[in-house]
């Protein structure tokens, strides 16, 4: 009985219809899947046309002019550029000639005189009194005075000791009684300081610097 129902079952379940996917007759008719696929490639090619129909055109590349030629910088022919800068240099030259003469055709001032130098001089020592001991002050008052008497008139009191330098002095017919006189007590006053070293103080000083400016001031010219 079994038996019996086992091959019946058997015998239906050989009868029943396979399945459309299963089929062999189907598989062979139609291909699975090739109808998306077809579907997808048209669908693919009509979105690349219209890609390449939408997208602008590359333009074509412009062809390149040729080189021009060369521009010239400067547009002054050379002659001219040396015409003009011997024009130049001609002119800056009569310039500096005319400057030159006017110069020189200037009257120069007259050169400080004697005394002029020995009233200066004697200024100095004025300013520097309060700083000089009457020894080294008597020194340079002395300096002075003679520097002037061998300038003014061309004795040589410079190379000439007191009693020399006073005794042409005295021979000479350029100095007044009163200069003499003036040379005199000033040599006398200065030697003492300068060589006795006696007891000076600063109204020591300003006795020969007085004594000296007058003798200057007072002194006839040549």
């Amino acid at each position: 009985m079994r038996a019996r129902n086992f091959h019946t079952k058997a015998r239906r379940h050989e009868e029943l219809p396979l399945p459309r996917s299963q089929s062999p007759d189907w598989d062979c008719a139609c291909p699975r899947n090739s109808v998306p696929t077809s579907l997808a490639l048209l669908f693919i090619s009509a979105l690349a046309a219209h890609a390449q129909t939408a997208l602008p055109q590359p333009s074509p590349t412009p062809e390149l002019a040729p080189i021009a030629p060369p521009v010239p910088v400067f547009p002054y022919p050379m002659w001219m550029v040396v015409s003009v800068a011997l024009a130049v240099l001609l002119v800056v030259a009569a310039i500096i000639w005319a400057v030159v003469r006017h110069i020189k055709s200037r009257p120069q001032p007259p050169p400080p005189t004697p005394r002029e130098l020995a009233l200066a001089a004697l200024e100095i020592l004025r300013e520097r009194m309060a700083q000089l001991e009457p020894h080294p002050f008597s020194i340079e008052v002395s300096d002075v005075l003679r520097l002037f008497v061998t300038r003014e008139f061309r004795l040589r009191a410079t190379q000439q000791t007191s009693p020399e330098f006073l005794a042409a002095a005295s021979a000479s017919p350029r100095f007044s009684e009163a200069d003499k006189a003036l040379l005199a007590a000033f040599l006398e006053k200065a030697d003492l300081i300068k060589f006795a070293r006696v007891q000076a103080g600063k109204g020591d000083s300003e006795q020969l610097l007085e004594q000296a400016r007058r003798f200057v001031e007072g002194g006839k010219p040549t």
